[in-house]
This record gives C-alpha cells, sequence and structure tokens, in this order.
C-alpha cells in the first residue's frame, strides 16, 4: 500500500495537534518547496532521510519494442533519490 499525501495530512492531524486546514497546508507547502527548489535544479537533503537531486540524461537511440522502429529518446531530467545511512540503518534494522 502507498503512502498518500492524503495519509500524510491525517497522520499530521492526529500527531501536531493542528487543524485540519494548517496540516493541509503544511503538507502542501512541504512539497511545493521541494518541487521549485528541483526545478532550479537544486538537490533537496533531508537529514537522517535522504537526498533528491536533479539528473540529466543525454538524448539516446531506442527502439519500439511493439514495432522494432528505431527511435531517439530525448534528452531529459530527471529526479533521483538515495536515502540517507539513517534510513538504511534503520528499515534493515527491522
Amino acid at each position: 500500500m502507498a503512502l498518500t499525501k492524503q495519509d500524510l495530512i491525517d497522520a499530521h492531524y492526529g500527531q501536531a495537534g493542528l487543524n485540519k486546514k494548517e496540516c493541509v497546508s503544511a503538507v502542501e507547502s512541504t512539497f511545493e518547496i521541494i518541487k521549485d527548489e528541483l526545478e532550479k535544479g537544486n538537490s533537496v537533503n533531508i537529514s537522517g532521510f535522504g537526498k533528491w537531486t536533479v539528473n540529466s540524461k543525454r538524448e539516446r537511440k531506442g527502439r519500439n519494442p511493439q514495432t522494432g522502429d528505431r527511435i531517439t529518446i530525448e534528452a531529459r531530467k530527471v529526479v533521483t533519490f538515495k536515502p540517507s545511512l539513517v534510513l538504511k540503518k534503520e528499515l534493515n534494522a527491522k
């Protein structure tokens, strides 16, 4: 089961003692800050959790698996996540 944005809002509501509207605002603004930084090309590092970075992929040759036609896959940016050592240790301890 995936953790959804609504699940995060509900968890904040249950733990932080804020009202629902404030929880929605806190979660939304956190995601917006992360997105803005990634769009600028900056990495986002949350201590004890992990780091998101934006990497550029170059243009490359590919193949359509249905038709076998050769295609060019355009250059693009991708977001990668690397978990922190603290998070890895916690996941492997359980």
